[in-house]
């Protein structure tokens, strides 16, 4: 994606969170379920988890509750039991959409997806049919005005790939996913806090979009992400 719709479109969605803090922690709460289940509940020695918690901790989730919900993931406690699905497809002008989901229920979900999609004038594809479009990477975002040259000397020393500065003076330093807790650690130590840090999908290449069809395909964005079972939705619009 652009530079300029970058940081539009992470401001966006920190206004959407803002707006549906119980969504947020629901979906939160099976993010560290399925991550203890699947790496144990040693934070330590569990990055997933470690993230997962981290992300609960910023959206002012209790500690008790995450301890409770890692519990339930190990077998301390009983709890539903989630599994992980991706989908792929397209939504409008043709712009790629994955959806990562967590559901006790597949047949509900991918029927409440596909039929989003189809209202909407997007449609389901098959795995594989948009995945090579995006890359797998930890990405830390700065607003504008951020001192480019320092974040660039920690973040590389720390082992980050590449820093880019985006047309409006946001920068963004992506690392592989494995680094992701190396270049945080190195950020927060020098006192450089970024505005968001994530391992994310990241578009290889994107999809202008204006107008009414900029309009559809931010409200499909966020009628996906409304989804119970939708955790992450990941697409290569850019929005003009």
């Amino acid at each position: 994606m652009a530079g300029h719709s970058k940081w539009a479109n992470i401001q966006h969605r920190k206004g959407r969170q803002d707006e549906k803090r119980g969504k947020i922690w629901s979906k939160l709460i099976r993010e560290i379920i399925v991550a203890a289940r699947t790496g144990g509940g040693d934070m330590n020695a569990n990055p997933r988890l470690r993230l997962a918690v981290d992300k609960a901790k910023d959206a002012n989730m209790p500690i008790d509750t995450i301890k409770r919900n890692i519990d339930k993931a190990t077998g301390n406690l009983d709890g539903v039991q989630y599994e992980e699905i991706r989908y792929e497809g397209y939504g409008i002008g043709g712009a790629a959409l994955i959806i990562d989901c967590m559901t006790d229920n597949r047949v509900r979900t991918v029927a409440e997806v596909r039929h989003l999609l189809s209202k909407s004038g997007g449609n389901l594809g098959a795995t594989g049919s948009v995945a090579f479009q995006f890359k797998h990477c930890g990405q830390f975002l700065f607003a504008p005005g951020a001192d480019e040259d320092r974040i660039m000397e920690i973040a590389l020393e720390a082992g980050a790939e590449d820093v880019i500065s985006g047309d409006d003076g946001a920068i963004e330093v992506l690392c592989a996913p494995t680094d992701f807790e190396a270049v945080r650690d190195a950020l927060a130590g020098a006192g450089v806090v970024p505005d968001a840090a994530e391992v994310i999908l990241r578009p290889e290449n994107s999809v202008e979009l204006s107008g009414d069809d900029a309009a559809k395909m931010q409200k499909l964005i966020d009628a996906l992400e409304d989804l119970d079972d939708v955790q992450e939705v990941y697409h290569n619009a850019d929005f003009a």
